[in-house]
């Protein structure tokens, strides 16, 4: 976690220091020099009574007895053991976990004392451990008292730069957030997340993406923000969205259909474009040749003319592909030029 990031969670995490407590403050220096005297102890045990001094309690859980809180970005089923594997190892080799996780105590759940707001990797893979030869491992984490709110923010700034949350995620995680603990208002939630409003104002439109496009994207962690955004902009005008939706539908079973061949799914980037070109008139799409890929990068097929009397293509040798991927190829383009207006095989 980079520095900046480290000093915003402490600071979530810390309560203003009282001005006895700054009066009474030593160096550890001063420490060692004084010793801890009866008196001292005495002193500190009575500061912690009253309330002056916060202890922050750190137990050793059986990760069972800890769920994960709603709230949280990062999606636990997706979690397994390639994701965690670093994890796993160093958990291993330093003989348990050293980094606590952030959890808050719950009632009501019969089955879990404990919501965990920070640290999913951690109580998955002490988890994994336990089930997998390392039945004595246990899930080290600092019990707070928080809110939703301060739960959310907690979550967010250790997820923000993890790359196995995508951009799709955090994006509906923000948009829930907005509206559960924001009241909608998103300059108040960019003051509190300390982040840009502009880019805020994009996490929320990319989250209002409905699932009925997202089905044409074979993997939804492939979906970046920033070429997602026009996407989302253009579901706002009816009859464009419309015609995504459409056009979504049909990218969706071709995807199916290529993965039950064998074959790679479609690149996001090539599913956005199609979808962004869905809604142009036919004369639009025309001006641009259509061309469809083998799994090598090199081109199948390409239209080289489209019109309401027939359309010609040329096929490329040498592009690597194979009898079912040339199938394929044509059954994509005839799927594009029926979305662009043009008449085929009807």
């Amino acid at each position: 976690m980079a520095g900046k990031q480290s000093d915003y969670l402490a600071g979530l995490l810390a309560e203003p220091e009282t001005a006895a407590e700054q009066r009474s403050a030593v160096t550890p220096d001063k420490t060692r020099e004084r010793g801890l005297s009866l008196l001292s102890r005495e002193t500190t045990l009575a500061r912690v009574a009253s309330g002056e001094v916060r202890q922050v309690t750190q137990l050793a859980l059986d990760p069972q007895r800890c769920r994960i809180w709603s709230g949280n970005a990062r999606a636990y089923d997706r979690l397994n053991e390639a994701v965690c594997c670093e994890l796993i190892d160093s958990l291993i080799a330093e003989g348990g976990q050293k980094v606590p996780a952030i959890i808050r105590r719950i009632e009501g759940d019969p089955d879990h004392d404990y919501e965990v707001v920070a640290g999913t990797r951690r109580h998955w893979a002490v988890s994994w451990l336990r089930r997998n030869s390392y039945p004595d491992m246990v899930f080290v984490a600092q019990v707070h008292i928080l809110d939703d709110e301060a739960a959310f923010r907690i979550a967010d700034i250790e997820n923000r730069a993890r790359e196995d949350v995508s951009d799709l995620e955090r994006a509906r995680n923000y948009a829930h957030a907005m509206r559960a603990y924001y009241g909608g208002h998103q300059t108040r939630m960019a003051d509190r997340l300390n982040i840009s409003k502009g880019w805020l104002s994009k996490m929320v439109k990319v989250a209002s993406i409905p699932d009925s496009v997202l089905t044409a994207f074979h993997n939804l962690a492939d979906v970046k923000l920033a070429p997602a955004y026009p996407l989302a902009q253009a579901l706002d005008d009816s009859a464009s969205a419309k015609a995504i939706v459409a056009a979504a539908a049909r990218i969706a079973l071709e995807q199916d259909g290529r993965v039950a061949d064998g074959l790679p799914p479609y690149p996001a980037l090539d599913v956005l474009r199609r979808l962004l070109d869905a809604p142009k008139p036919a004369t639009a799409a025309a001006t641009e040749p259509y061309v469809v890929q083998s799994r090598y990068q090199r081109p199948i097929l390409t239209v080289t003319s489209a019109g309401r009397q027939g359309v010609t293509i040329k096929l490329h040798t040498g592009s690597g592909a194979k009898d079912e991927e040339v199938l394929d190829a044509v059954r994509s383009m005839i799927a594009h030029l029926r979305l662009s207006g043009t008449v085929v095989l009807t």
